[in-house]
């Protein structure tokens, strides 16, 4: 059974469809990141899971038990879980104060409540800004603080919104750290919104791609970045080589697809006829100088339009009939002597093409009536 479960649910304000047709499991102890571009809903379902707001329509099941059931179990589902806000907000009171407020509220005294906050401040990297007044911290600290409240109460979900967003790099590096030591050292189911793709692959056990407010994709980080469902997913995780086409012929799922005069091989289950895009990671295409012998299907002649160096690789970019990018070392390159304008040979494997919908996925059933 999933700790929480939205089924169809929908959020509408203003006339205009903030969430549509969300289905999510969260399972026990997961840490779940929820990404997409500022605006697609990622915040407004946060709000929604945390019971902070009810849904137009649908439901949100914790721990089997629907939350509309009753006040008392909205209540005491509520209890069970923390939410720290993208701008999370602090008390005019000293750090110590600001994590001890909440277990205070829920009756904890004395030595019990002492030893508790001044182990949560050691967790969280704050032993040095005990007696500081929360509000005159930096921004990662008050992060801190606020994330620290929150982990205090031993909730069973930690809602994260944007936890670096509005950070300088080693302030977001600290909080990222910080996490990390939560997912080790607590059993706390974690759901976090992020714009931040790296992010969600280094904390999450698996993804869910939001964008204007459909739930497009949910997987492990590997599914999701090298297997995206539709053109829209494959742009917003940085698939570099996007290309349009159509599928013109099929055999024993060997396709061959057309595009700009050109024809892409790969292994699909799609129709002759239908329209996809074909996705091509830049570090499986090879580059060289002459036309060589090869398994791989696909061999194009080009031009070097750019090339850049990033990190120890070169990035290469290629008009061969429609761009492509490249990704080879910068040994590769400065052997090859690649330049500005150079003829260059390029081949990738049927099988290095991951094949897709060109079209952005639709909900089913849009003529639903939201009531």
């Amino acid at each position: 059974m999933a700790l929480i479960e939205t089924i169809d649910m929908w959020q509408r304000r203003d006339g205009r469809d903030i969430l549509r047709n969300i289905n999510l499991r969260i399972e026990r102890g997961e840490v779940f990141a929820l990404i997409g571009p500022t605006g697609a809903g990622k915040t407004t379902l946060l709000r929604l899971i945390d019971l902070l707001d009810e849904p137009t329509s649908g439901k949100i099941y914790f721990n089997g038990v629907d939350t509309a059931e009753s006040p008392a179990v909205r209540l005491g589902v509520r209890r069970r879980m923390a939410f720290v806000l993208q701008k999370p907000v602090v008390f005019n009171l000293s750090v110590y104060d600001n994590i001890a407020y909440a277990l205070r509220w829920r009756g904890m005294r004395g030595s019990k409540l002492r030893e508790k906050v001044e182990h949560i401040i050691d967790v969280v990297g704050l032993s040095d800004y005990h007696g500081r007044n929360a509000r005159n911290l930096s921004g990662g600290e008050v992060q801190r603080v606020a994330i620290a409240r929150a982990i205090a109460l031993e909730p069973e979900v930690l809602l994260l919104d944007e936890p670096t967003a509005n950070l300088d790099p080693l302030s977001a590096a600290r909080i990222e750290e910080l996490i990390s030591s939560i997912i080790r050292q607590y059993a706390t189911t974690i759901i976090m919104a992020t714009h931040d793709l790296l992010q969600g692959q280094r904390l999450a056990d698996r993804v869910g791609v939001l964008m204007d407010g459909e739930l497009l994709q949910a997987g492990s980080a590997r599914d999701v970045f090298a297997s995206p469902r539709n053109k829209e997913v494959a742009e917003f995780v940085g698939v570099e080589n996007i290309i349009d086409g159509v599928i013109t012929s099929s055999e024993d799922k060997i396709v061959t697809i057309e595009s700009q005069g050109r024809s892409i091989e790969a292994i699909s289950d799609y129709l002759i006829g239908e329209k996809v895009c074909a996705c091509i990671r830049p570090e499986d295409i090879t580059l060289s100088l002459t036309r060589i012998s090869s398994s791989a299907r696909n061999f194009f002649e080009g031009e070097i339009t750019w090339l850049v160096d990033v990190g120890p690789l070169t990035r290469v970019e290629i008009q061969c009939g429609f761009p492509l990018v490249a990704l080879v070392t910068k040994r590769s390159a400065e052997e090859m002597k690649l330049a500005r304008g150079q003829s260059i040979f390029v081949s990738f494997k049927a099988t290095a093409v991951h094949v897709t919908k060109l079209q952005k996925h639709k909900i089913k059933n849009m003529e639903r009536r939201i009531i």
